[in-house]
């Protein structure tokens, strides 16, 4: 059986008509409630490390994350103030707990009881990690430790997984390739992932406001991490071209391929996009794409051939990139967590 279709709108406001305005008032001056995390940092098989923000009725600041603290939630789960439901929550490129959709997504499940964690991909809690490699849009296997890393600490949970941009291809890439032996997770969901990496990439390099501001915006980033770990591993970058990539094309060809076991951007490109890989998807997933999104032209969305039939493709018209802005001005954030709490709660 094919994939579910749902072109169901997402009332973006008459005053941010299209996908640019969505996507950058969305990051930048939308209203959405925020959260604060306790922070967990969990070593890594091979070295490094990746730092967990939990969240959960009881989980306040200063809170030492323990065992017995893990025990204690557990053991709490169904009360009225803490539900048996929990949410990994995967952010984009460059992301953190801090952005604007994982902010307002885990404000607005843990208001209603649920445990929400968001893993940083390596690089980007705001402490370097500890070797040459970073992190990628194809990921998967950190997402897998992440998860198991999840599961480990609160095994009771009815666990459900999200990831935004990079961070939802790379969990959809995850997906595909686990296929059953992915079934503990009750749902999961990819919101405006770039299935497509070499349709995405070249959208970024095109056009005036997708490179001067947010190609221009992951660059700046991008280049001052990896030039700073050149200089901690001398001889295992080429500064040369990362300072002087104009786009990220010329970034990952010269970074994050040769460095994380791509032959050149294409293959990296290529290999990490999870599209070819929703048809092995076997979780109830909810794909979730504006068809104005400027980082994915609607043109390259999966279809509904292409997918399991697991998977609910929802692709409405508007709501930009990571954004889908609702409301009154100044705009609200919460049309996002209102649909995957639907998805997860329906299926639909």
């Amino acid at each position: 059986m094919p994939a579910y279709l749902d072109t169901t709108p997402c009332p973006t406001p008459a005053w941010l008509p299209e996908g640019h305005s969505q996507t950058i008032f969305a990051s930048r001056f939308s209203s959405h409630h925020r959260t604060s995390f306790v922070r967990e940092r969990v070593d890594t098989p091979d070295g490094d490390f990746i730092d967990f923000d939990w969240t959960a009725p009881g989980f306040g600041p200063g809170a030492s994350l323990t065992p017995p603290m893990f025990a204690q939630l557990s053991a709490s789960a169904g009360t009225p103030a803490v539900s048996h439901n929990a949410l990994v929550l995967f952010h984009g490129l460059e992301g953190s707990s801090a952005s604007h959709y994982a902010q307002s997504i885990s404000q607005y499940f843990r208001a209603r009881g649920w445990t929400v964690v968001v893993p940083h991909f390596r690089g980007c809690s705001g402490e370097p990690n500890r070797l040459p490699r970073a992190y990628h849009s194809g990921d998967s296997a950190d997402i897998a430790f992440m998860l198991a890393t999840v599961r480990q600490r609160l095994p009771g949970m009815r666990w459900h997984a999200a990831g935004v941009s990079l961070g939802g291809n790379a969990l959809l890439k995850y997906l595909g390739e686990a296929g059953s032996e992915a079934g503990w997770l009750a749902a999961a969901a990819g919101i405006s992932a770039p299935v497509d990496l070499m349709a995405g990439g070249h959208a970024l390099g095109t056009g005036l406001i997708n490179r001067r501001i947010y190609t221009h915006m992951f660059l700046r980033t991008l280049k001052s991490k990896t030039l700073q770990k050149a200089q901690r591993f001398p001889g295992t970058i080429d500064v040369i071209r990362v300072a002087t990539a104009r786009d990220l094309y010329e970034f990952d060809d010269a970074y994050t391929a040769p460095t994380h076991g791509f032959r050149d951007v294409t293959d990296y490109w290529t290999r990490a996009s999870s599209k070819p890989l929703l048809a092995g998807i076997a979780v109830p997933t909810l794909v979730l794409n504006a068809r104005n999104d400027p980082f994915l032209p609607g043109r390259y969305l999966p279809g509904v051939n292409e997918a399991s039939d697991h998977v609910v493709l929802h692709q409405p018209e508007q709501g930009g990139h990571a954004g889908f802005p609702t409301g009154h001005f100044p705009s609200n954030l919460n049309w996002l967590p209102q649909r995957l709490a639907s998805f997860f709660r329906t299926g639909r």
